[in-house]
């Protein structure tokens, strides 16, 4: 099984009846009727709601499915057809999932075929699963932080993380030795144009890859496009970004009014693997 108790660090079985996960201690966990599962103890959690607000949560819904990270996306799944083991189930988890976005990318473009498919989701925020789980139910979400993630050892031929943060030691833990890991990071110009209403001196931003130990480059991409977003998409695009908190109602006026705004976007897409 791919779970262990985010208690006592058992492995968790499936039981058939009810349809949730025990431990040999008997910690019990409810599969949802949408089907995910809730591995994010009360004692292990540091507010009521942690994770992204539903106001962020609607914002990255807005954007990333008017199709403006599409072509990075596109490149993430020609990375991982490319290093794919033919006629071998791959198992693979998104860090920080939110609401699938990349999860549904990822199964509609694998060139493997679902069944040799075996797709895991992770976050921290439970209406961003709860939203995930509902759209594609072929995969499996659980609510847990990914600074201490319920999986089994060595589970995993691939593990991703779009801009999530994680931890190092835990990404080392879950990932198969000859597994890999593929990070999505912001490009030295990423957002060049919205940045530049908020900050006097914009600055280009590090593009400094650092991978955990015992992982080693194989492969890195940029990828760098223009998006044209309309009046709503910017402001659901800032408010994505992780500067939004310091723009002041002046200046998100004036990206809102802004005409005809061109914003590039600069990705690095690395990939590394675990000797």
């Amino acid at each position: 099984m791919p779970y262990i108790c985010p208690i006592c660090q058992t492995s968790l079985v499936k039981h058939m009846p009810s349809q949730g996960y025990y431990c040999k201690n008997n910690h019990h966990f409810d599969l949802a009727k949408e089907g995910y599962l809730n591995l994010l103890p009360a004692q292990h959690k540091k507010s009521k709601e942690p994770g992204d607000s539903r106001a962020m949560m609607r914002a990255r819904r807005h954007f990333l499915e008017a199709g403006f990270y599409q072509p990075m996306a596109k490149t993430v799944v020609s990375m991982i057809n490319k290093y794919k083991v033919e006629n071998k189930t791959m198992r693979m988890l998104d860090i920080g999932c939110g609401e699938g976005y990349y999860c549904r990318q990822i199964e509609a473009l694998y060139s493997g075929g679902n069944e040799s498919l075996d797709l895991h989701g992770i976050d921290i925020a439970k209406n961003a699963i709860l939203a995930a789980a509902k759209k594609q139910p072929n995969a499996h979400f659980i609510v847990a932080s990914s600074q201490r993630m319920p999986y089994a050892n060595n589970f995993f031929d691939l593990v991703m993380r779009v801009y999530a943060p994680s931890n190092d030691d835990e990404v080392k833990r879950i990932t198969k030795t000859n597994g890999f890991l593929l990070l999505v990071t912001p490009g030295s110009r990423h957002l060049w144009q919205l940045k530049e209403f908020i900050y006097k001196e914009v600055k280009e931003h590090s593009i400094d890859i650092k991978l955990p130990t015992m992982f080693k480059q194989v492969e890195s991409q940029r990828v760098r496009y223009t998006i044209k977003p309309d009046q709503e998409q910017r402001m659901a695009l800032l408010q994505m970004t992780p500067f939004a908190w310091r723009v002041k109602s002046e200046v998100s006026n004036r990206i809102l009014r802004a005409n005809k705004l061109e914003i590039e976007t600069d990705f690095i897409l690395t990939l590394a693997k675990k000797i």
